[in-house]
């Protein structure tokens, strides 16, 4: 029961962190609700019984990725954004109506064809997705994706290192 508060608890926080993330006008104040937002995300892995996967969202995603975003903002020396004009409220529903008669259309047909997922019991998810079993399959099956995703990676980060160098010498 009290995994179940905590779900939805931290579903509704990681959600007001979304809205606060997109309705932020600094920059600086939107990459500290993603990184909330991000945190939550964490704390619902661990709800689902998946530390590793709590642990590698703190680290990579709330730590090093957003480091980076920071980095960039910073860098960039962005102020705050412009006030908005009017916000066109018929053509957001209409959007948000959109989105929810898809969503059941796709759900009707999935149901009709069976092929919804099924649910696998949490602690059954939690001893197939240990840290020693993902490790294995990322570097035997997905060796080469790991390995070009490294190389992005290594050229992302050369190229940011020689645009901030070239702006700032």
């Amino acid at each position: 029961m009290l995994a179940t508060i905590l779900f939805f608890l931290f579903s509704a926080v990681a959600i007001v962190g979304a809205l606060g993330m997109l309705l932020s006008r600094n920059p600086v104040n939107s990459a500290l609700w993603l990184i909330l937002t991000l945190f939550c995300v964490a704390s619902l892995y661990l709800t689902l019984h998946a530390a590793f996967l709590a642990v590698v969202q703190i680290l990579v995603y709330a730590g090093a990725i957003m480091v980076l975003f920071l980095f960039v903002i910073m860098l960039l020396n962005l102020g705050s954004l412009p006030r908005r004009q009017e916000i066109d409220w018929l053509r957001i529903s209409a959007i948000g109506l959109g989105v929810v008669l898809f969503v059941q259309v796709a759900y009707v047909l999935a149901s009709s064809l069976n092929i919804l997922p099924v649910p696998v019991p949490a602690e059954e998810a939690a001893e197939v997705a240990s840290a020693a079993e993902l490790g294995a399959l990322l570097f035997s099956r997905y060796a080469f994706q790991v390995e070009m995703i490294a190389l992005l990676l290594l050229a992302a980060t050369i190229g940011a290192v020689l645009l901030a160098k070239r702006r700032f010498v």
